[in-house]
């Protein structure tokens, strides 16, 4: 047992450096917050905020073409606002019929 203890080499026999390597060892691969897993992670977040940028700008400028459209065709407005919110004029009355789902 002497002999084996004798041929590791002093450096790894000093017990800081040995806790330091053990210490590193776990937070490089066992931790919850290992360098690895936390990279790939914040990789694939990362796409996929991506990709909800891209999909609310996509948003966003149709919703600017409609709201110009809209801003410059009276008829167009009262549509959409009879369609959107049911508005309705005065003299009219407004009956919503809705699709009953029997099975």
């Amino acid at each position: 047992m002497n002999k084996l203890f004798n041929q590791i080499p002093p450096l790894l026999r000093n017990k800081y450096i040995l806790a330091v390597a053990v210490f590193a060892v776990w937070m490089v691969f066992f931790d919850d917050r290992d360098i690895i897993t936390t990279h790939f992670r914040y990789k694939k977040e990362l796409n996929d905020l991506k990709h909800s940028k891209e999909y609310y700008e996509e948003k966003i400028a149709e919703t600017r073409t409609e709201l110009d459209k809209l801003q410059n065709d009276p008829l167009l407005l009262e549509k959409y606002a009879r369609e959107r919110y049911r508005m309705k004029r005065d003299e009219e009355d407004l009956y919503i019929i809705s699709e009953s789902k029997t099975h």
